[in-house]
Parts: C-alpha cells; sequence; structure tokens
C-alpha cells in the first residue's frame, strides 16, 4: 500500500480553499461522514494524482470499513456483472479487462480495483455505455427515448435528462473556443454523461444510506460543483466533499484568482503532465 508520506513533500500540496491553508489526506478525511461522497477531479494523465487516489482510497477503508465504496468514471454501468465476477474472483483479470472495456490506462487505476477485490468492497461501474453518448452526440437526448425499456432502465438514468444551465453551460462554452455548437448535442452528451455517473451513485447511496463512496472522475466534470456534482446535491439531496487535482509548475504558488471555488481542496503536483 502507498503512502502520500512516502512521496517527497516537494511533490504536492493539498489545499483547503475554504481559508486557503495547506492540509493533510487526514484534514481532508477529517470532513467526510457516513452517507457522503468524495468526489476526486483529476486529470487522467497525471500519475502523481493516481498515487494520491490510492492513498485516500485505502485510507477511507481503515476508517470506514465495508461501508467504503469505489465509483469510477472509467467502466461504463453495462459491465457492472463483469466488474462483480471479477471482484468476486470468478473470472481472470484478462478477461475482465478485455470483457469490461477497460481503458487504455487502465494500469493508473488498477490498484484501487485491486485492493476492493483484495478487501470485498464494492466497485460501482458508473459511466454510461459509449453508444448511449454517441447517440446523443448525433441526434440529441430526446433520441434516448428510442432505446429498448431495458436498457433504460439499467443503464441509463432516468429520462428525460435535463441539461445544467448557468456555470456548467458556461464553462462547457468556454472549453469549446466560444463555438457555437450545432443543437448543443455535444453539451447535451456530456450532461447524459454527468446524469448517468450521479444516478450510479445515488442508486447506491438509496439502498446503503451509510456508506462513504469514493468518485473518481477527470475534473472537468466535478469542478466549480458543477456536472455530477450539482446533480447529486439538487437532484438527490447527498453531501458531496470535492477535490480538484493540478498539475502546476510551482505547487507553491496556487492561482488563488483562477482557483477560486474550484473544489472543497485543491491538490498541486508537480507534474509532468502539461
Amino acid at each position: 500500500m502507498v503512502n502520500t508520506h512516502q512521496l517527497c513533500a516537494q511533490k504536492y500540496k493539498i489545499y483547503r480553499m475554504a481559508d486557503n491553508q495547506v492540509v493533510s489526506v487526514n484534514d481532508v478525511l477529517e470532513i467526510v461522514k457516513p452517507g457522503s461522497v468524495l468526489v476526486f477531479g483529476e486529470q487522467h494523465t497525471d500519475s502523481l494524482a493516481h498515487v494520491l487516489e490510492l492513498n485516500i482510497w485505502t485510507s477511507l477503508h481503515r476508517q470506514f470499513g465495508s461501508a467504503t465504496v469505489l465509483s469510477l468514471e472509467m467502466f461504463e454501468r453495462d459491465v457492472q456483472p463483469i466488474v462483480d465476477e471479477y471482484l468476486q474472483g470468478l473470472i481472470s483479470e484478462k478477461n475482465f479487462r478485455k470483457e469490461a472495456r477497460a481503458w487504455n490506462n487502465y494500469e493508473d487505476y488498477r490498484t484501487l480495483v485491486e485492493y476492493a477485490k483484495e478487501h470485498g468492497l464494492k466497485v460501482i461501474a458508473a459511466n454510461t455505455p459509449a453508444r448511449y453518448v454517441n447517440r446523443v452526440t448525433h441526434n440529441g437526448l430526446k433520441s434516448l427515448n428510442a432505446i429498448g425499456k431495458y436498457a433504460r432502465k439499467h443503464y441509463l438514468p432516468p429520462l428525460p435528462i435535463e441539461t445544467l444551465d448557468g456555470k456548467y453551460a458556461a464553462l462547457f462554452a468556454e472549453v469549446m473556443g466560444g463555438h457555437e455548437m450545432s443543437g448543443m448535442h455535444l453539451y447535451q452528451s456530456q450532461n447524459l454523461w454527468d446524469a448517468t455517473m450521479a444516478w450510479s451513485i445515488h442508486q447506491l447511496m438509496r439502498e446503503e444510506k451509510h456508506s462513504v463512496v469514493f468518485q473518481v472522475n477527470g475534473k472537468f466534470h466535478s469542478d466549480f460543483h458543477t456536472g455530477l456534482v450539482e446533480r447529486l446535491v439538487q437532484q438527490y439531496g447527498h453531501k458531496v466533499i470535492t477535490i480538484s487535482c493540478i498539475p502546476v509548475a510551482d505547487i507553491t504558488k496556487p492561482d488563488w484568482q483562477k482557483l477560486a471555488g474550484i473544489a472543497d481542496f485543491v491538490i498541486l503536483t508537480a507534474s509532468p503532465t502539461p
């Protein structure tokens, strides 16, 4: 097991955004309570972020035991039975990785899954099957109404899915360079992504109210408390704590103006990621 104390102190700093103070992983975990969601927003290529994720995941387990649940953007809802079979030791890792359509950089998340397997913890395959994201990108959210009843029930959040306005829409437009998107279908598919992950977490917590869910996703899905975080809080009433992990040139000089409101905690990493 990797501990953040084993990492060079100059490689990362955790800032509590309420008072801009440097804190520890333990300070983050202090505010996590049963029945809450801790969201870790990463840049997928940030290798140090993956080390920190493992440390937080194992620390959560030590604190909350079997109530701890891992939720991953990196697996889609229709492969949940395959994830479960692997965690139960019923299938090989080779079959698991192939049939669960593991990401090309799955090695970055493998330690999280293996820890869950070793300790009998649940893993949520939280994301939307890519075929439905593709459908919405081309045809809009209303096109999901044509999907079969079984798939709608098991793989999609409740329909219709409303797109988020305000801050999230503005952030998405900024990422797109301010260009008008034909029919806003790209933004609609982004909303499907978030809505599905939020629904996946809510389904688990509706049944297991005292669980602590550790959600790992690309940071755009959760920065500024928008995306899936906004849905978890506004639609489902869940308590959510957010982390945004950002590779920077100098971890000792946060750009407070740029970071204002981005998350409850910001981790700056001295990562080679641009």
